[in-house]
């Protein structure tokens, strides 16, 4: 969390795109004036034009998928790896050479 005068709080951010946006500020002048890389003006800018002021708030940073992920729940239970109801924990998987250690 940030204190209430950092540059990129919302408050900062929505100052930075209506420079870019409504004032006409070139991307570089403006990131150059809020101590940021000319990307993340650019990106509240966008953001900024697609929805005004509530595109100024933190999203989430969860990914939307994961593709390594198990499908559901029951291939978690099914391989065992871990589970301390499987009883495959760290010292039985050693011996077998599927835990490194």
């Amino acid at each position: 969390m940030s204190h209430a005068n950092a540059l990129l709080t919302p408050r900062g951010r929505l100052a930075l795109a209506r420079c870019v946006v409504e004032d006409g500020w070139p991307l570089r002048r403006a990131a150059e004036r809020f101590q940021v890389s000319p990307t993340t003006a650019a990106r509240w800018s966008a953001r900024y034009r697609e929805a005004a002021t509530a595109g100024m708030v933190d999203r989430s940073s969860r990914p939307n998928h994961s593709p390594d992920a198990p499908r559901d729940a029951r291939n978690v239970a099914s391989s065992g790896c871990g589970s301390p109801a499987g009883g495959t924990g760290p010292h039985r998987l050693a011996p077998r050479g599927a835990w490194p250690g």
